[in-house]
C-alpha cells in the first residue's frame, strides 16, 4: 500500500524511540456481526486483526520485540466462554520503542477514535487523518488513509514551533479490491522474477509471535517476555 509505505518511512525520520498507537474498533451488526462471531471460534481481535498492525510496528522500529502484555474482556454471551471480543496489547522493543494495539468487535463497541494510527518520537509525530473514514463498519475505510500529518517538535529559543504541520495528500491510493491488487501482483512478480522473500517471511513470524504472546498475556494475566 504506498500510502501505509509512506507511514512507516516518515515514522523512521522521527528519530528513536517510538511510540506507536494503534487501533480498529469495528461496531459490527448483522451479516459484520455473523462473522465476526464466526471468526471468534478460532482467534480474538488481537490476534486476527493486530498482526497487521504489529507487523508495522516492526518495520517502523527495525528492532526486536523483547515483551508483551495485555488486557481483554468478553463483552457477550454470543460467543465462546473462553474467547474475548475486546482487547490490547501493549508490546516492547530492545530500542525502547513501545506501541499498543486495541481491536473490539461487535454491535456494542463504540465508534468513538475507532480508528488511531498515529506514531510519536523525538523529532516529532506523524498521523493517519480519518476525518472521511466513515462508520467502523466499512471495510473501504479500513484501508483508507485520508492523508498523513507530519507534525515537527523543534522549537524556537521563544520556546514556539519552528515548522507547521504538513499534510501529505494520499487522494491516489487504490481501494480495498485496488490494493488485494497489488499485493497479488507482486507475489506474481516474486515468481516470476524469483525474489527473495525471507524478510516476507520472518516479518510474518515474528509478527504472529508478538499476538500470540499477547493472548497468552490475557488467559494467564502475565507479561511475557520473548
Amino acid at each position: 500500500h504506498p500510502a501505509w509505505t509512506k507511514f512507516v518511512e516518515t515514522a523512521q525520520t522521527l528519530g528513536k524511540p517510538l511510540v506507536m498507537r494503534m487501533n480498529l474498533n469495528q461496531q459490527s451488526s448483522e451479516e459484520q456481526w455473523y462473522t465476526h462471531k464466526q471468526l471468534m471460534q478460532s482467534m480474538s481481535p488481537i490476534v486476527d486483526c493486530g498482526v497487521h498492525y504489529v507487523d508495522i510496528m516492526c518495520l517502523m522500529t527495525g528492532a526486536q520485540p523483547v515483551s508483551v502484555s495485555a488486557i481483554g474482556a468478553r463483552l457477550t454471551e454470543e460467543i465462546d466462554a473462553n474467547m474475548y471480543n475486546y482487547g490490547q496489547l501493549q508490546v516492547r522493543f530492545n530500542d525502547g520503542s513501545v506501541g499498543w494495539y486495541e481491536a473490539g468487535w461487535g454491535p456494542m463497541i463504540s465508534e468513538t477514535a475507532f480508528f488511531i494510527k498515529d506514531v510519536i518520537g523525538p523529532k516529532g509525530s506523524v498521523s493517519i487523518a480519518d476525518e472521511k473514514k466513515g462508520a467502523s463498519d466499512d471495510i473501504e475505510g479500513h484501508t483508507k488513509t485520508g492523508g498523513l500529518t507530519l507534525h515537527f517538535s523543534e522549537l524556537d529559543a521563544n520556546g514556539k514551533f519552528i515548522k507547521k504541520d504538513i499534510l501529505v495528500s494520499t487522494e491516489d491510493e487504490p481501494d480495498h479490491d485496488g490494493l488485494c491488487l497489488l499485493e497479488q501482483e507482486y507475489f506474481l512478480k516474486s515468481i516470476q522474477k524469483d525474489l527473495d522473500l525471507t524478510h516476507h517471511l520472518s516479518d510474518a513470524v515474528n509478527s504472529l509471535k508478538i499476538v500470540l504472546a499477547a493472548d497468552k498475556s490475557f488467559r494467564t494475566g502475565e507479561t511475557v517476555h520473548l
